[in-house]
């Protein structure tokens, strides 16, 4: 079988993208997932994503998104990314409804940069030192004196797969709020590893600065990959809406793959 396929990246944060809307692609062979996203003997990447046939009406696509370990999960940078790559599918559409393992999204061109809005977030648990939020992946975010600092690889998993946070583990995000601006690390659970940039975790990131009032809307993100930032809206007492993830979509290369 021979896989076309297009390699994308947000940020730095990289993913394969299939177009699938014929439903080729078995999507049930995740062993074959894991490969692909295999930096050493597959393509490599930070996840794999396919592009499919609307499922819900008044939608132009669903994005099926896939961890290197085979497992799914919405993918902040990921629907960005997966964004971009159907406009081109779809020339002259500047905006799209779609849909994740989440739900519905939308995504849109603004100058040259792609905006995702993400589902609404009803609270941003506080703790001493860390918070915890969920917007389509659960993120733990902990607060730091210096980012570049953290033995990442040493307290990510730690806290990643600490019994508080369940079988499916969470992400984890370091971060410091300079001038109203944040910066942060992220170790992610299915990539097991830190990642030049993760898009829910920039979310959640500036969610907690917004929640803590250490920053204002739209926030800037300062990742290792690259600058985003964020929209959001104080929707209730604790709630948050209206929330936006913004920044680059960059195709890296196109080819095809023999299985």
């Amino acid at each position: 079988m021979l896989i076309a396929f297009s390699k994308w990246h947000g940020t730095g944060n990289d993913f394969i993208l299939v177009d699938d809307r014929a439903a080729a692609f078995p999507a049930g062979d995740l062993d074959l997932v894991r490969r692909l996203c295999d930096r050493h003997f597959g393509i490599g990447s930070d996840g794999l994503i396919l592009i499919q046939a609307p499922k819900d009406p008044d939608t132009r696509f669903h994005m099926e998104f896939f961890n290197p370990d085979g497992s799914r999960s919405f993918c902040g940078n990921g629907s960005r990314c997966a964004f971009a790559s159907w406009s081109e599918l779809s020339p002259g559409v500047s905006n799209a409804r779609f849909t994740a393992i989440d739900g519905v999204h939308e995504g849109e061109w603004r100058d040259g940069l792609v905006a995702v809005a993400l589902r609404y977030v009803p609270y941003v648990s506080h703790a001493d030192d860390h918070d915890f939020i969920h917007n389509g992946s659960p993120h733990e975010v902990v607060r730091v004196l210096d980012v570049d600092a953290v033995d990442i690889m040493n307290d990510g998993p730690k806290r990643a797969h600490h019994p508080r946070r369940g079988e499916g583990g969470t992400n984890v995000n370091y971060m410091r709020v300079q001038d109203g601006r944040v910066h942060m690390r992220t170790f992610e659970r299915g990539v097991e590893a830190e990642t030049l940039s993760c898009g829910t975790g920039v979310v959640a990131a500036a969610l907690s600065a917004l929640s803590r009032q250490e920053a204002v809307s739209p926030v800037p993100v300062r990742t290792r990959g690259g600058d985003l930032r964020v929209e959001a809206e104080l929707v209730d007492r604790e709630g948050w809406d209206h929330i936006k993830l913004i920044g680059p979509a960059v195709k890296v290369f196109e080819g095809t793959i023999r299985i």
